[in-house]
């Protein structure tokens, strides 16, 4: 089967006027907003143990959780980490997305990614939540695909697969990488970011390892900001959670 894929590609919280209503319709309208709240997420900061500040979701529960790292793109880096939510994983879970994961998103304040200090999240957040390691999955977008590339480039032992949206990577990696899963998706429309980013680390892995569990996913009509919907969606959460590391 070819691994290369064309595809063809939230809700918003209602604005609350201030109208007249009867008692019972207060209650319900109030109920309502409770009920909408603790449908989100509760995702807390760690700031200052880590290079890299971060926010992080623990599921409420007992046994050992997949991790879910997300990196954002060049729009979301600086120093007001508020700005991680506007865009991909953790927008889509404030718009009501379920992942059934510990999500953690560091935020970038200037340049690239520094895959050793992502792995300095990761490791503090094994170190302090109850991760299972055989389920620990990095994915990002933009500048944040480059920096996934980056870091399961360099350190494939420390994850069990990694998404890259509308991104790249180095060429060089193309070994490491085919170490495990994989998947590359990028819009055809895409003018800030050219597809070619994303196909040449595809052909890099499938050149030194043609049997490799990868995939490049062509998003047909997708422009660099359009894509952001598959983080909205079911997919790639799927098929991360499908990988297990033996």
């Amino acid at each position: 089967m070819n691994s290369k894929i064309n595809l063809c590609l939230g809700l918003s919280l209602p604005l609350i006027k201030k109208v007249k209503m009867n008692t019972k319709k207060k209650e319900f309208v109030i109920l309502t907003i409770m009920i909408m709240q603790f449908s989100f997420a509760q995702f807390k900061t760690v700031i200052g143990k880590t290079d890299y500040p971060f926010w992080i979701n623990v599921p409420e529960k007992t046994e050992a959780q997949p991790l879910l790292l997300f990196l954002h793109g060049k729009s979301l880096s600086g120093t007001d980490i508020n700005k991680v939510r506007k865009y991909g994983v953790l927008y889509a879970m404030d718009k009501g997305k379920e992942i059934p994961a510990v999500v953690v998103a560091p935020q970038l304040a200037s340049g690239s990614w520094n895959p050793d200090k992502v792995l300095e999240v990761l490791e503090y957040v094994k170190a302090h939540y109850n991760i299972d390691e055989k389920r620990i999955y990095v994915c990002g977008m933009s500048l944040g695909g480059y920096g996934t590339m980056h870091f399961a480039g360099k350190y494939p032992e420390k994850i069990t697969a990694a998404v890259e949206i509308c991104g790249g990577g180095n060429t060089a990696d193309g070994c490491r990488l085919g170490t495990i899963p994989t998947w590359l998706l990028h819009g055809d429309k895409d003018k800030l970011v050219k597809m070619s980013e994303s196909e040449k680390v595809f052909d890099a892995i499938k050149g030194c390892n043609p049997k490799a569990d990868t995939q490049f996913t062509v998003v047909k009509g997708g422009t660099h900001g359009s894509v952001e919907r598959l983080f909205h969606e079911d997919a790639i959460y799927e098929w991360m959670f499908s990988k297990v590391r033996e």
